[in-house]
């Protein structure tokens, strides 16, 4: 088979099963690993499909390009609002200091907060202290930074640098995409601030509806054993959560 056939091959084959690794597409086709990572690269190239860590993934299955706060609000609505009641139950004692990141279930989580449950609450995200501001109970910070048009959210060398001051209880973290390669989102000041968010606090809680399960995007904010707990919904495969748990993190299935 020629190189050209192989790749064509590939192709079709990645967009028809989802995601194939390295080793996989090695036996299938009789060819080195080598040989393999070559022709993903080609493809991912022309855009015939997206190389990821280990193997390779059809373009639909990448979330390479950020939705608006707006449209990405009106996704999943059910599953985002028993993550997020889900993911409450799991707070500190009163007194504590969370951390409550950018996003749409982040922000109904933050909208759930319990009104006699005594918080100190740090944020990057208008939304988040929009929902926050001048509730008795809560004692709030607004982090500084740019605040992108897309998410809504503080970004920048300034939200870093008040992040590394920082030693949290808990920080809820949202995620575009999350795999056995890790946390993964597309913009390159949010995942350092994301990074910042996971290495500020004791414990780690990612928050996210079963559809970014699987899904990579470009940029690796934090790797598994970077987080503590996963809160999602019933749409979690089974060997999804084999793996997820495997990798030392605790899946709360909502």
């Amino acid at each position: 088979m020629y190189a050209e056939e192989r790749q064509q091959a590939i192709a079709q084959l990645v967009s028809h099963q989802g995601r194939l690794s390295v080793a996989q597409l090695a036996e299938k086709f009789g060819v080195t690993t080598e040989t393999v990572r070559r022709d993903l690269s080609s493809l991912d190239r022309i855009g015939l499909i997206r190389r990821v860590h280990g193997g390779a993934v059809p373009m639909s299955a990448v979330t390479s390009i950020e939705s608006g706060l707006s449209e990405r609000d009106l996704a999943h609505t059910a599953a985002k609002d028993a993550v997020a009641a889900a993911a409450v139950a799991l707070l500190p004692p009163p007194g504590s200091m969370v951390i409550i990141d950018a996003g749409t279930t982040t922000a109904r989580l933050a909208a759930m907060l319990p009104r006699d449950h005594r918080l100190t609450v740090v944020t990057h995200a208008v939304t988040v202290a929009t929902r926050l501001a001048g509730l008795p109970h809560i004692e709030l910070f607004l982090l500084p930074g740019r605040v992108r048009p897309t998410t809504h959210a503080a970004v920048g060398p300034d939200t870093v640098a008040a992040l590394a001051d920082l030693r949290a209880d808990m920080a809820y973290v949202a995620t575009n995409g999350l795999s056995t390669h890790g946390l993964t989102t597309p913009d390159r000041d949010e995942a350092a601030t994301k990074r910042a968010i996971v290495a500020a606090a004791r414990r780690a809680v990612v928050v996210t509806d079963s559809s970014k399960i699987g899904v990579e995007a470009p940029l690796r904010f934090a790797a598994l054993t970077d987080v503590d707990t996963l809160v999602t919904d019933a749409g979690i495969s089974a060997a999804d959560r084999t793996e997820i748990e495997r990798a030392g993190v605790e899946v709360v299935v909502a």
